[in-house]
């Protein structure tokens, strides 16, 4: 079992809070959801494997705390993709068959591709000076090979991207469908060439932002959405 550190002592205060509060009091938070952000956390890095059994108790006896917060943190995940619950026999870290990714990929173009127009459109020079320092990044990660550094990069530049464009529920659907895809995102960076095809993609598309071309912004981005989807073989 993984070790957390301070999870144990940071997690008993809290449930010792949740017990001492007046019936009136405001939560600063649950329990439950910190919990859920830590599973997050262990599941995206790939601390946790995909098909994985999540041992509850041994979890729980770990973080100093009781089950019932961890089943909440557990269903929280469940809606998300992230874990699968299996009547009697447990819960399970989740996997992404072929058939998902051809399901969640043409979304996730279509949404990023609008994002990508959007922000073509609204995009102030400032903007385009943040998306440029981000892009730099994505140059110097890529010519350290730094793929974890590129990939946090990478995640930087797609989120201002959806900050531009300024449609909130359009960025909420898209990180959710993030969240399901980020392992398998992730690994398509160490395939053969594939770093290097990014790394062109996402020029080609800083270009069309700061051209406020978003028919070219839009068609460049959901290039370089299915070329992850290609590069995983579909």
């Amino acid at each position: 079992m993984l070790q957390c550190v301070n999870c144990s002592h940071n997690l008993q205060a809290m449930n010792s809070e949740t017990l001492n509060r007046s019936p009136d009091s405001i939560a600063p938070r649950a329990l439950y959801i910190e919990v859920a952000d830590r599973l997050r956390r262990l599941i995206q890095s790939h601390a946790m494997a995909p098909g994985e059994w999540i041992d509850e108790q041994a979890l729980a006896t770990q973080y100093g705390i009781s089950r019932t917060p961890l089943r909440e943190a557990l269903k929280v995940l469940a809606t998300e993709g992230m874990v699968v619950l299996k009547p009697r026999r447990g819960c399970y870290v989740a996997q992404i068959s072929g058939g998902d990714l051809e399901e969640i990929y043409p979304i996730m173009a279509l949404l990023e591709g609008e994002c990508a127009a959007g922000a073509a459109r609204r995009a102030s020079d400032a903007d385009l000076e943040e998306l440029a320092a981000l892009h730099q990044a994505l140059e110097d990660s890529a010519a350290a090979r730094d793929i974890d550094r590129f990939f946090d990069a990478n995640q930087r530049f797609h989120l201002l991207i959806h900050h531009i464009a300024g449609n909130r529920r359009m960025a909420q659907m898209i990180d959710e469908l993030r969240a399901v895809l980020k392992l398998q995102r992730h690994d398509s960076l160490y395939l053969e060439g594939r770093l290097v095809a990014s790394l062109e993609e996402h020029r080609m598309l800083l270009a069309a932002l700061r051209a406020h071309d978003a028919e070219a912004a839009r068609a460049t981005m959901q290039l370089h959405i299915e070329s992850s989807r290609r590069a995983l073989g579909g």
